[in-house]
């Protein structure tokens, strides 16, 4: 099933899914065996649903490369997130190895270069933004935050200053963001700022609940509904979780 209409590294649009279902997952961080469960419980159909999600796949928990390996799935759609931004700049020498250590990057430390470079090479493809449908059917997906329209949005052309805000920006989140400066803009779905339930702020959802914290957990919606599903690690592992395939 390919529903890409036109890709660049910047945004991406997708066609509305007229076969099957559209989901979006909250902040993976590594967690894979809590989305195997999700994706059961759901009853994902990988020939005609698709998964969007909204970035930082890896770090903090304990399967970030076999997070990786999502990319490779055809219904699996991410936006970049700070924490694959954090593996780019270390695998171009732009930011110290330490440095993406301390939020979550040790998984990696006994990794080569080599291993980093091509990771980082796979997730520079990744887009800043996904939008998907059009009209009243239309929603869109960035990682952190973005104030503005749909038309400043699919225009593509971002300061450094709004592409840094995109990819670690928290003024929504944290009380400091003017809502109607979202005025125009369809439903968004973000991650990067774990809240204790998934929530709307503005035009924004945020659905990272946390998933890599002892107190946190996985959540899954179905795009432009009221339906989520959310599963701690622990409890997916209990499961059996770990035993469950991926479509």
């Amino acid at each position: 099933m390919e529903t890409t209409l036109q890709s660049s590294p910047i945004v991406c649009r997708h066609a509305a899914n007229t076969a099957g279902r559209d989901f979006v997952v909250g902040d993976l961080h590594g967690c894979v065996d809590a989305l195997r469960y999700l994706l059961r419980e759901i009853e994902f159909d990988g020939t005609r649903d698709r998964l969007f999600s909204v970035g930082d796949l890896i770090d903090r928990g304990s399967q970030s490369e076999e997070a990786l390996t999502l990319l490779d799935k055809p219904w699996f759609y991410a936006v970049l997130g700070n924490h694959e931004e954090a593996l780019c700049l270390v695998a171009e020498g732009s930011m110290r190895r330490s440095w993406w250590y301390g939020i979550g990057g040790e998984w990696a430390e006994g990794l080569p270069n080599e291993t980093l470079q091509r990771y980082a090479q796979r997730l520079r493809t990744l887009p800043l933004v996904r939008v998907v449908g059009t009209g009243l059917r239309r929603f869109n997906i960035v990682h952190a935050e973005f104030f503005g329209s749909d038309t400043e949005l699919d225009a593509g052309v971002f300061t450094e200053r709004v592409r840094q805000q995109m990819l670690w920006g928290r003024e929504l989140a944290l009380g400091n963001g003017d809502p109607a400066r979202q005025a125009g803009l369809s439903l968004t779905y973000c991650g990067h700022t774990p809240m204790r339930e998934m929530g709307r702020i503005g035009s924004q959802l945020f659905i990272d609940t946390g998933a890599f914290a002892v107190t946190g957990k996985l959540t899954i919606t179905e795009a432009l509904t009221l339906n989520a599903w959310a599963v701690s690690i622990e409890t997916a592992m209990a499961e059996g979780a770990a035993q469950m395939a991926l479509p």
